[in-house]
């Protein structure tokens, strides 16, 4: 009876349920949006998972890390490679074209950097490493000469762009370690661990080391790891996941309300209906059914065509943004589509009890006479 009430008027009916399929569509898609940006920022970091980035803290007199606390780091290091780093800025000029960018100096460029051309050599003693967003923008090649602080140095390798968390992102000149010796201390260190677990206990041994009350007070050497950045990226994505569910509600919730107008609309319409059933012995509760499960119904029919719809929209942000349409199906994205599903059926009925309990509360003698 309920199911033969809503294709009474299917027009009416078919705009209901696109409100739901609409507000479904809202919650999921923008709920494995977020998880797909969340997996995409993830993947970016992991080419850092396994270094330890160190610079002067707060507390630090000298203007970056000394020599001796670089052999003490060492000292402290011996299943690593440690890789100190100076850093500048200059001008890149070629054909007539200049260009911005920071100059790294470091000794082990293989370690931190790779390239789409030429090699990044385990020990820098000449020539350079230039990215290769500012290599095609200035038309240079391996082998070219650039210039930094009068004397020139040649082209060995093109820097990947791809990156840009780790080291060689566009804009990056590096070269040999000597060609910033004028600088007396080091910018940073980076270490180069075998995984994870090491990254974790280097960066904890090296705070105990270097900074007396861990890294909030007396702080020496500010030390960060992947994990750092990490937690940072997902305490933000899991607040912008709210948002989005929070944006995403609202449409359902409106959608709710052109329910609650359907159904009191119904009601109406079927006054006199209502109150023929009630006269022959339908009690209260079975006219509160049979309205809730249209309301049901109206939800049901929405929420699975707009879990549908979110799934095909899930494989391709996943294809575009993660390389892998088929991670949608992963329960931390899958469950989008059951909580749109969920909250389409329970805004449906919660939509219906109002016109439900209007319907079944009202005299027959009253709906009939109506």
């Amino acid at each position: 009876m309920a199911w033969r009430n809503l294709g009474r008027n299917r027009v009416r009916t078919a705009l209901a349920a696109l409100g739901i399929v609409i507000g479904v569509m809202s919650i999921a898609s923008l709920g494995m949006a977020g998880v797909a940006i969340n997996q995409q920022a993830t993947a970016q970091l992991g080419t850092i998972a396994n270094e330890v980035t160190i610079t002067p803290g707060e507390d630090n007199p000298d203007d970056g890390v000394t020599q001796e606390q670089l052999e003490e780091i060492e000292a402290l290091v011996t299943d690593a490679a440690v890789v100190e780093q100076k850093t500048n800025n200059t001008d890149v000029s070629a054909r007539g074209q200049d260009a911005r960018v920071s100059v790294t100096g470091v000794t082990e460029a293989n370690e931190l950097y790779t390239v789409s051309a030429g090699e990044a050599p385990p020990r820098l003693q000449s020539g350079a490493l230039l990215s290769n967003t500012t290599a095609q923008e200035l038309g240079l090649e391996l082998g070219d000469p650039v210039e930094y602080d009068g004397q020139l140095y040649r082209i060995r390798g093109l820097l990947e762009s791809e990156n840009s968390f780790g080291a060689g992102g566009g804009g990056e000149l590096v070269l040999p370690l000597s060609a910033l010796s004028e600088q007396d201390h080091y910018d940073s260190v980076t270490i180069i661990t075998a995984g994870s677990d090491d990254t974790a206990a280097i960066a904890d041994r090296i705070d105990a080391a270097f900074n007396s009350y861990g890294r909030t007070e007396d702080v020496q050497l500010s030390i960060f790891t992947s994990a750092d950045i990490q937690s940072g990226i997902s305490g933000f994505m899991n607040t912008l996941e709210l948002a989005l569910l929070g944006i995403g509600s609202i449409s359902l919730i409106v959608a709710s309300v052109a329910i609650l107008n359907v159904m009191l609309m119904s009601t109406v319409e079927r006054r006199g209906e209502i109150g023929v059933l009630r006269a022959v012995g339908i009690r209260r509760g079975e006219v509160l059914r049979m309205i809730l499960t249209e309301a049901a119904f109206l939800g049901t029919l929405g929420g699975l065509v707009g879990a549908l719809a979110s799934l095909a929209i899930g494989f391709l942000m996943f294809g575009a943004l993660t390389g892998d349409p088929m991670g949608v199906l992963a329960w931390a994205s899958a469950r989008y589509l059951v909580y749109g599903f969920a909250f389409a059926v329970g805004a449906s009925v919660l939509s219906g009890l109002y016109p439900a309990w209007k319907a079944a509360n009202e005299s027959p003698v009253e709906a009939l006479r109506g």
